[in-house]
């Protein structure tokens, strides 16, 4: 069969429909102005992805941890949301070090998730209902629990000792490498039995998988065929970006790890990332009708199109962090989120496709961080930020709970945490004598915890979560942010974001049409048209608590409002007021 792709890098990615090959196309768009004239229809242009953390989202046994079950009885409501594809974080056999992101069995369902037969049931009822399934795939490093690991570990000679990365303490001390999720920071853990270092960028219970080791891409591409066989419509890659590596692991500037800029740059995007791409191109991806999802980075847009433009045959949307990343303790510019989001844009206005998103897995909630959480705000700015990300141009990625507004929870003691990114910071902060009070602040609004509460299903104890103890604390506002009540509330965020979602599918103007930013030093308002041909529409978002005035070139001509979070919105001639976090989508005529 020939391959339907989509690659997706935390910094790149690539996506190809899955009822098509990759030349096959829907029948072109007509695309005025000075970007595209004509652009290929594919479906993940005009889809919208719902990302799933599985742990969170429904438990069905009482032992207070989300469950493949719970997905199966919720599919219903992810198809009322309107998403075309689910992501779902690992479900794999795993000792839970970092969440399931430590795999022990590729070929197994951890068990606090169900079963096999779970997984096959869940499958089967989300394509009954239309809805892609994208795996996770963590191929960058397994759990030191893994087999290969085991035998690897034993001995020097052991057939699986270039499965992983080591070095012999003969040679003396490794050059430091800097480790995302280690107490102390260092990526090299020294192991007695063979008198050697292994390397690990994250957890200790993490070690990285030396892809140089043709034996090892053998079996990722075995795993991933395993699954396809299975139907899997397609997989994520986890950390991709990083398999490639320069084993002779050459000295790096000091400090360069403070940074996040210099990990990306010397860890990312390795000299053989290219060929173990067109590889796995090769062994897996145009065999199946599957796509695959691949963490990875880029430094620059010259990375991305390297990776996305079309002749180059490798990936097809570029997924970057730029703008979420903007979004830090203290708050962010407005002004810096329109020139990132612009500037990406221009980028690819002629060439390649990108993403939009505010919020995953890796990250505190969304309303957070870029609209308001108080409870006067936090319903208009929630509507606010979803207008935006399903407006732009790009595949739009919704996390769960963000269709309901959900909040960060506010912790107020390292114990509450469960995340080892979390954990390990604090015994570092600790070490290092920083400030712990500052650290605790920032942790608070920053950790990935905040993303990760179980999902609000309704009032009742555990948000209908759990009937047990939930694995992490449930947002105390769950008495009114929850599914079952705003449900029934017509003008609730749910039922707006799902008629936000309708009017992207509607208007492919909103999918295809170019992008102009409007009133760009605006300190309030972020503004832009989106043009399709004849078609038109002007997008109007307040990102904050005041109202705020916009005054619209004379060439700009209002037709029916599209959208709006508010009951009204106030128009004299060309000069509009919006109200506190007011989003309101006009026609051009």
């Amino acid at each position: 069969m020939k391959v339907l792709t989509l690659i997706c890098f935390l910094g790149l990615a690539f996506m190809s429909g899955c009822s098509k090959s990759n030349n096959e196309a829907d029948p072109a768009v007509d695309i005025g102005g000075e970007s595209r004239q004509k652009t290929d229809r594919q479906w993940w242009k005009e889809g919208v992805i719902y990302q799933i953390y599985p742990r969170s989202f429904k438990d069905t046994d009482g032992d207070g941890i989300g469950d493949l079950k719970g997905i199966i009885q919720e599919l219903d409501y992810i198809k009322s949301l309107g998403v075309d594809m689910v992501w779902l974080n690992p479900i794999y056999s795993s000792p839970n070090d970092d969440n399931g992101y430590d795999i022990d069995d590729y070929r197994a369902i951890m068990k606090e998730f169900g079963t096999m037969e779970d997984f096959d049931a869940m499958l089967k009822g989300m394509h009954e209902r239309g809805i892609k399934f994208v795996m996770d795939v963590v191929v960058n490093h397994s759990s030191d629990e893994h087999e290969w690991f085991r035998q690897s570990r034993s001995s020097r000679d052991n057939p699986y000792r270039d499965y992983y990365h080591w070095w012999p303490a003969e040679k003396g001390k490794p050059p430091y490498r800097w480790s995302y999720f280690d107490e102390k920071g260092e990526a090299w853990k020294y192991d007695a039995q063979t008198d050697a270092y292994y390397l690990h960028y994250f957890s200790q219970k993490q070690p990285d998988l030396n892809w140089e080791n043709p034996k090892v891409r053998q079996e990722v591409y075995d795993i991933m065929k395993f699954w396809a066989e299975k139907g899997v419509d397609g997989f994520r890659l986890d950390a991709f970006q990083f398999v490639s590596k320069d084993t002779s692991f050459p000295a790096l500037p000091a400090g360069y790890e403070k940074d996040v800029r210099n990990v990306i740059k010397y860890y990312g995007m390795g000299p053989n990332l290219h060929k173990y791409l067109r590889e796995m191109y090769d062994e897996v991806l145009s065999k199946y009708d599957v796509f695959a999802v691949s963490e990875g980075a880029g430094s620059s847009f010259e990375d991305a199109h390297s990776l996305v433009d079309a002749d180059r045959k490798e990936l097809q949307m570029a997924y970057h962090f730029e703008g979420v990343d903007l979004a830090g303790y203290g708050g962010y510019k407005l002004a810096d989120l329109k020139k990132s989001f612009t500037d990406w844009d221009a980028s690819f206005a002629k060439k390649g496709w990108i993403s939009i998103f505010l919020a995953n897995h890796d990250q505190a909630r969304m309303v957070s961080r870029f609209g308001n959480d108080s409870p006067e705000f936090r319903a208009p700015s929630g509507k606010m930020l979803n207008t935006f990300i399903l407006s732009m141009r790009g595949t739009p990625y919704a996390y769960y709970g963000d269709e309901l507004g959900m909040t960060n929870i506010n912790f107020d003691s390292i114990d509450q945490y469960r995340d080892i990114a979390a954990i390990n910071g604090y015994k570092k902060a600790l070490a290092d004598g920083e400030d712990m009070d500052l650290f605790m602040k920032k942790l608070n609004f920053l950790s990935r915890d905040n993303g990760r509460t179980p999902m609000q299903w309704d009032d009742s104890e555990h948000a209908g979560f759990t009937t047990g103890t939930p694995w992490l604390p449930v947002n105390g506002n769950h008495d009114l942010i929850n599914v079952e009540t705003e449900n029934r509330d017509k003008s609730s965020c749910l039922n707006y974001f799902r008629k936000m979602v309708r009017l992207r599918k509607d208007n492919l103007v909103l999918v295809y049409g170019d992008y102009q930013l409007l009133l760009p030093d605006h300190k309030q308002i972020y503004a832009y048209t989106r043009k399709l041909a004849q078609e038109g529409m002007l997008v109007l978002l307040n990102f904050s608590s005041g109202n705020a005035v916009a005054t619209l070139p004379k060439e700009i001509s209002l037709g029916d409002v599209q959208i709006n979070n508010y009951d009204q919105v106030r128009i004299d001639g060309t000069t509009i007021n919006l109200e506190p976090y007011q989003a309101v989508i006009f026609a051009l005529k």
